[in-house]
C-alpha cells in the first residue's frame, strides 16, 4: 500500500464526543482533539470556550485514503452531530460548539457539498442543514487532558454523552 496520510477537519460541538467514532474506523490513524476557524494563535480552552476566539472545538483526523474513504469520514460526520442546529450542539450552546467541516483541498469540498446536498434531499430532518463547509485553518490542538479525553475518563465521559442529548439524538435519527 501506498504511504499516503490525508487529513480531514471536522467541528461537531463538543470535541470529547467526537474522538471515538472517528478511531473506532479502520484506516484513521489519529484523532487529535483542537481549535480552527478563529483568529487567536496558540487558543486555550477557556478562551476559546469564551466566544470571543471565533475558533470552534474541532477534530483533526489522519486518515490512510486507501483503507477509508472521505465519504466514509463524511457520513461518521453527519451521524454524529445535529446539522440542523445553528447555536452549538446539544446542551453546549455558543459558537464554540457550532458545527463546520473544513476542507483541505478541493476534491474535499466538493465531496462535502455533494454529502451535504444528500443529506438535504433524502435525510432525516424536516430543518434546514446549517453547517457550513469552509476551507481548512490552522489547527491548534486542544490541552493534553483533551486528547483521548473518552478513553482517559470513561466514566464522565458516558455520563456527559448522555447528558448532553448527543446519545438520544443519534439513536432517534440514526438507529439503522
Amino acid at each position: 500500500m501506498k504511504d499516503t496520510k490525508r487529513y480531514a477537519t471536522f467541528a461537531g460541538g463538543c470535541f470529547w464526543c467526537m474522538v471515538g467514532p472517528f478511531q473506532a474506523e479502520e484506516g484513521v490513524l489519529q484523532v487529535k482533539s483542537g481549535y480552527t476557524g478563529g483568529d487567536t494563535e496558540n487558543p486555550t480552552y477557556e478562551e476559546v470556550c469564551s466566544n470571543q476566539t471565533g475558533h470552534v472545538e474541532a477534530i483533526q483526523v489522519t486518515y490512510h485514503p486507501q483503507v477509508v474513504s472521505y465519504q466514509r469520514l463524511l457520513k461518521i460526520f453527519w451521524q454524529n452531530i445535529d446539522p440542523t442546529d445553528p447555536g452549538g450542539q446539544f446542551n453546549d450552546r455558543g459558537e464554540s460548539y457550532e458545527t463546520a467541516i473544513f476542507y483541505h483541498d478541493e476534491d474535499q469540498r466538493q465531496l462535502a457539498l455533494e454529502s451535504r446536498r444528500d443529506l438535504e434531499e433524502n435525510g432525516p430532518f424536516n430543518k434546514p442543514i446549517v453547517t457550513p463547509i469552509v476551507p481548512a485553518a490552522t489547527f491548534y490542538d486542544a490541552e493534553d487532558y483533551h486528547q483521548d479525553y473518552h478513553l482517559k475518563n470513561p466514566f464522565h465521559y458516558q455520563l456527559y454523552k448522555k447528558g448532553s442529548g448527543r446519545d438520544a439524538f443519534i439513536k432517534t435519527y440514526w438507529s439503522d
